[in-house]
């Protein structure tokens, strides 16, 4: 089988989603799919560095950038127009078996499917939570008026809506849009150990060798809770600790987030590195005790599998959709998104460190038997050759 994936963004300036998708074609490609990635130079206010209109390897990828069009008006670069690229799908969508589209409301998304509808090519589309009710709030009005006029009807030709988790599928069922779901989790990479990862961390931060390190490790916007988080920590009176404040965001937030550390006396005992990612990433993430993720809203919540196949001990909120699977296998603790049930699974964590223990082990072992790339691409391939299939049957 000969599967397009289309994405508007690899860049990693993009979050998560993006790099899920690498990690995703990696996979498949290791299991002798033949997939090609179509996308565009973008990557957030900046653009790639990758050689255009041409094939070639990236993340050991076979994939084609395209350039954005890049006007000094934000909202029209975010939107990712490429002409080069629809010209390009416009010529060679029909080569392929499935086209496996990624996210809404940018232009490389929407063209593909449009010309997919027109030429009569099989195409799935995985939102990656922009159909979710907090997605859809933001820029509520723009996004109805393009859901209602374009992309309604680009979604209900899709054969499948894949779907990360059953509280996606559940927001998703209030569109009323009547495309069959297929909840597919997104995957893991497995790092390798880095020894004395503890160690390092705490050389690399001054950090006293026994003192315990809580983690938050996410694109910094104001939907992550850190509202709630940073005043919970504040609260926590039975141990010292150090908290790591990981990732980056827009000038203004991240102004904001400085003061409410102020506010809430725990700048003296954070670090900031920004965005981490690499060996710089993996010894956080071995190297810290505790993951806290306060999301209002997570369609998915990658870092959250990387956290607990680390062994951390994880505590997240009800507004991350993994905290289900969290909580219906013992794997970590999902307080509310409420600062005094915040603070005392904190204090509840520190005070028993074994117990603790105990759990973010059983989270690695969990993540390890579940969520690997390879488990998940074997899902995904049983997917495609069914709706190829059903395409080539339909069309006989």
């Amino acid at each position: 089988m000969k599967i397009l994936h289309v994405i508007p963004s690899v860049g990693s300036h993009r979050g998560g989603a993006s790099q899920a998708v690498l990690e995703m074609l990696q996979s498949l490609k290791n299991t002798k799919v033949n997939v090609e990635l179509v996308t565009t130079n973008d990557n957030g206010i900046d653009l790639l560095n990758v050689p255009l209109c041409q094939l070639t390897q990236y993340q050991e990828i076979p994939t084609r950038f395209f350039p954005r069009f890049s006007p000094q008006v934000s909202f029209v670069r975010e939107f990712a127009f490429s002409w080069e690229l629809t010209k390009w799908l416009w010529k060679h969508i029909h080569e392929y078996d499935l086209v496996h589209i990624h996210a809404l409301f940018s232009y490389a998304s929407t063209v593909a499917m449009i010309i997919a509808r027109f030429q009569q090519v099989p195409y799935i589309n995985q939102p990656h939570g922009l159909l979710c009710e907090w997605s859809l709030q933001q820029s509520q009005l723009k996004k109805k008026i393009y859901l209602s006029l374009i992309e309604k009807s680009n979604l209900q030709h899709s054969h499948i809506l894949q779907l990360t988790s059953t509280k996606e599928v559940q927001e998703v069922e209030l569109l009323g849009l009547g495309v069959p779901p297929v909840v597919m989790p997104l995957g893991l990479q497995i790092p390798a150990d880095i020894p004395q990862a503890r160690q390092k961390l705490r050389e690399m931060f001054n950090i006293p060798p026994e003192q315990t390190i809580i983690l938050f490790m996410s694109r910094l916007h104001y939907k992550k809770g850190l509202d709630y988080l940073i005043p919970a920590l504040s609260k926590v009176k039975s141990k010292e600790f150090t908290f790591i404040l990981a990732g980056n965001g827009s000038p203004d937030y991240e102004a904001e987030i400085s003061e409410i550390l102020i506010n809430n006396q725990l700048d003296h005992c954070t670090h900031r590195p920004g965005f981490v990612t690499g060996e710089m990433k993996d010894i956080l993430l071995q190297g810290s005790d505790i993951f806290v993720l306060t999301s209002h809203s997570e369609n998915f919540g990658v870092v959250v599998l990387e956290a607990m196949a680390a062994g951390l001990t994880t505590i997240v909120t009800p507004g991350v959709a993994l905290a289900s699977m969290i909580q219906d296998n013992d794997v970590g603790y999902v307080p509310e998104l409420d600062i005094v049930e915040i603070t005392s699974v904190i204090e509840h964590c520190l005070n028993h460190s074994q117990k603790s223990k105990e759990m973010g082990d059983r989270a690695r072992q969990f993540i390890l038997d579940n969520y690997t790339w390879d488990k998940i691409a074997l899902k995904m391939i049983s997917v495609y050759q069914n709706l190829i299939n059903f395409s080539n049957s339909s069309n006989s």
